[in-house]
């Protein structure tokens, strides 16, 4: 009777491997802590700065017209993590520009994020995002109610549903038991996601 649970334990042990990769998203081994119930069955998953930036990365540069008053160019993202409000934050460079304004105008803004865990398309995406600071200088502060606006547009357009992780199918089902990502936990240095039975 000892010997068939040994190939069984080497599946369980393999899906636990192969579900520690996901979409060009490396998590390290540590990241998957087993739950009690079974040692093989991770009880969540923790992702780095470093991946969620990468995944961002990835929409920019980006450029709009937005209510056909502004043509908005924005790079450079920088991610950060607000732990006491659960958040993701993003600091965009921005450079407008309009026939209402003499010249281009160069600016940061800074938006936040909640993340929420979206089942059809098994992704962590980026929920309600907010503007929280715009900061342009000289003569463009004239116009900082309506780049207000254009920001804010923008950041829903842009980064609403957002997926900044998407699992495999594997990392979802263990044994024959289906299991779904529950709370997410914005850290200091990473995002903690907890896997839950479904």
């Amino acid at each position: 009777m000892t010997r068939p649970a040994a190939p069984t334990r080497r599946r369980f042990l393999l899906a636990t491997l192969t579900g520690c990769t996901a979409l060009g998203i490396t998590v390290s081994l540590v990241a998957c802590a087993a739950t009690p119930i079974f040692p093989f069955i991770p009880s969540h998953y923790t992702f780095s700065q470093q991946q969620v930036q990468d995944a961002v990365q990835r929409k920019f540069p980006y450029q709009r017209t937005v209510s056909q008053v502004f043509d908005v160019a924005l790079t450079n993202p920088v991610v950060g993590f607000l732990p006491d409000a659960n958040r993701v934050s993003v600091k965009l460079d921005a450079r407008f520009v309009s026939p209402f304004m003499p010249q281009p105008v160069d600016g940061v803004f800074t938006l936040s994020s909640e993340l929420a865990y979206d089942a059809a398309s098994k992704s962590v995406v980026l929920k309600s995002p907010n503007v929280d600071n715009v900061s342009v200088s000289g003569q463009a502060q004239a116009y900082t109610q309506q780049i207000n606006a254009a920001a804010a547009v923008l950041a829903t357009q842009l980064l609403t549903n957002y997926p900044i992780y998407t699992f495999k199918p594997e990392q979802l089902q263990f044994a024959g038991v289906n299991y779904e990502p529950g709370t997410i936990t914005i850290l200091t240095n990473g995002i903690r996601i907890q896997i839950v039975e479904k």
